[in-house]
């Protein structure tokens, strides 16, 4: 009897050991399956986090003025000239003139040269009040190469290469208008409306390295980021010191901010994923203190400038590009400096020219999710150099033509960027 317990006890335990031993050990193509399944994952994160650091990198550096020469303050149309001979309306000898009836002096810059300042950031010295129309078209250029794989005998790679190009072209319509008080003070207020077209690329269909796809993505004209300025003269230009002016902006997030727009796969490529809208902000305020300097070394008019940016943090309903998801979380984006110099001189009594070189700088950008810690976002800080051509031509002694062409130095700067601007001073 014993005996027999014994057996079936064993007979039993025999046969259940292959069904035990069968779930305990993994099939290795559903393994595979599932590696397979993490890495296609971990490359479509990467891919997210690439685009919005690129969105966010394109529309911090096009938000970015490359910093023109400040203005230089010069007496009201109607006060005479120090020494000069004043000459009746509608003289032969005033048609060049830029203060009405008085002839200037020698010691008095070309009126080119004053409008040159009357269209950059300061002071303007042709009226109390100008309003600016100026259209700006920017195109950017980016590619990010991808190798997920690893190299054998030190030479041959063996893995998937992978090229992502993003490519944006972007016009922009702005809107100033400035009021000066006493000489002393100045005020504006810019109004940008932006239209956004990107086209993103990806290689990678059907698994193909060499086979690539595309998508274009637009954004109708729509407000971006409004901002206002105030500056302050608080050093006269003499013999040993230059002009001194002190800015301060300020931008506030009326634009359509980045966050929490969804990334769409492309059906035809899973490498491809396209944002469903384009921002036309950061989405954040922003305050920039900042100082121009410069100096007249007739005939050349040299000028310099210092500015920092600080980004507030701040606090969004969604900011996960991933669809059917929402995640709540806090954005804080990185800060940035911009350094800027250059020289203009005059051509003749109407036309100027400048160069100048600026270049931004900026940290890290920082996400948080709500009940999470603080996550720097790679490849988020940039430096974005750029050489600046500029032409000032004086179409009367009211209205000036203002085009400028900036050429970018770095990978993070935009390819170029070209500006027409208008302004009229009453």
């Amino acid at each position: 009897m014993h005996r027999s317990l014994t057996f079936r006890a064993v007979v039993c335990l025999s046969t259940l050991a292959p069904a035990t031993l069968l779930y305990a050990a993994p099939d290795p193509q559903v393994e595979a399956l599932k590696q397979e399944l993490r890495e296609l994952k971990q490359r479509y994160e990467a891919q997210q986090n690439a685009l919005m650091v690129l969105e966010q990198r394109v529309r911090q550096v096009e938000e970015t003025p490359a910093a023109p020469p400040p203005r230089r303050l010069t007496r009201s149309p109607s006060e005479p000239a120090k020494g000069a001979q004043t000459v009746a309306s509608g003289t032969p000898g005033n048609a060049g003139s830029s203060y009405g009836q008085s002839l200037k002096d020698d010691s008095e810059p070309a009126q080119s040269v004053s409008n040159l300042y009357d269209e950059a950031s300061g002071f303007f010295g042709g009226g109390k009040f100008s309003v600016e129309t100026g259209v700006t078209y920017t195109h950017y250029d980016t590619r990010a190469l991808t190798l997920n794989g690893f190299l054998a005998l030190d030479s041959i790679f063996l893995g998937n290469i992978n090229l992502d190009r993003i490519k944006a072209d972007n016009w922009t319509l702005d809107l100033t208008a400035r009021y000066n008080l006493d000489q002393r003070w100045q005020f504006d207020i810019n109004v940008p409306i932006v239209y956004r077209e990107s086209t993103y690329s990806s290689g990678g269909v059907s698994g193909v390295g060499s086979t690539a796809s595309d998508a274009t993505v637009t954004r109708d004209p729509t407000i971006g980021d409004i901002n206002v300025g105030v500056a302050y003269k608080f050093l006269d230009e003499s013999e040993n010191w230059p002009d001194a002016v002190a800015t301060l902006r300020v931008k506030a997030p009326t634009g359509k901010d980045p966050y929490g727009i969804k990334l769409i796969r492309d059906t035809a490529n899973d490498n491809l994923a396209v944002p469903e809208s384009l921002p036309t902000g950061n989405g954040v305020w922003s305050i920039t203190p900042g100082i121009s300097l410069v100096k007249t070394f007739d005939p050349a008019v040299l000028f310099a400038s210092l500015s920092y940016t600080y980004n507030m943090q701040d606090s969004f309903s969604d900011i996960s590009p991933e669809v059917n998801s929402k995640v709540p979380g806090d954005v804080k984006l990185g800060d940035s400096w911009q350094i800027g110099g250059g020289i203009a001189f005059a051509l003749n009594e109407r036309m100027s020219m400048s160069f100048s070189v600026t270049d931004q700088f900026a940290s890290k950008s920082k996400i948080k999710r709500d009940g999470g810690d603080w996550q720097s976002i790679t490849n988020s800080d940039y430096n974005a150099a750029n050489f600046n051509v500029g032409l000032t031509f004086a179409a009367t002694d009211n209205l000036t033509i203002v085009p400028n062409l900036s050429i970018g130095l770095t990978e993070d700067s935009p390819d170029f960027s070209f500006s027409l601007k208008f302004p009229y001073y009453f």
